[in-house]
């Protein structure tokens, strides 16, 4: 699949790293170091804009290295970049650890992955099928 893409950044395009990757890291391409404190949040802007056809969505989701090791996520994980967003990508990063956390220009921050979806149609009715299941919730089928 081709995308269209506009790289204002100081870095090469997202790639996949390996032939099996599902996703392409993004890089930060801020002008000065952004220093989150211990549970603060900044946009990280990426230089990038892209033009997804119609039926794909881009999905932004955190680096698990950063999360495992320094407590760095992303607040609403996974972020979706619809078809019809023209403005720059930009990754609301969070430090969830005790300690203040450094990001530097051209630090890889978040990965996105291209994935189709489908558009639902409601059909109204009066009642569900009924299932095993049933209104089982949280924790509903049990520990192991």
């Amino acid at each position: 699949m081709k995308i269209r893409i506009v790289n204002h950044s100081a870095h090469p395009l997202p790639a996949y790293e390996t032939l099996a990757s599902a996703g392409m890291d993004l890089r930060a391409n801020n002008e000065e170091p952004v220093v989150l404190a211990s549970l603060e949040r900044a946009m990280i802007p990426t230089g990038l804009y892209i033009e997804l056809p119609d039926g794909y969505e881009a999905q932004i989701r955190p680096r698990s290295g950063l999360a495992a090791k320094y407590g760095i996520t992303i607040l609403n994980s996974p972020g979706t970049i619809d078809a019809d967003y023209r403005g720059e990508i930009r990754i609301i990063l969070v430090n969830l650890s005790r300690e203040p956390f450094t990001i530097n220009r051209g630090e890889r921050i978040a990965q996105m992955i291209v994935s189709r979806h489908e558009q639902a149609e409601w059909v109204e009715v009066e009642e569900l099928n009924h299932t095993e299941r049933g209104a089982g919730g949280f924790g509903h089928t049990g520990l192991h």
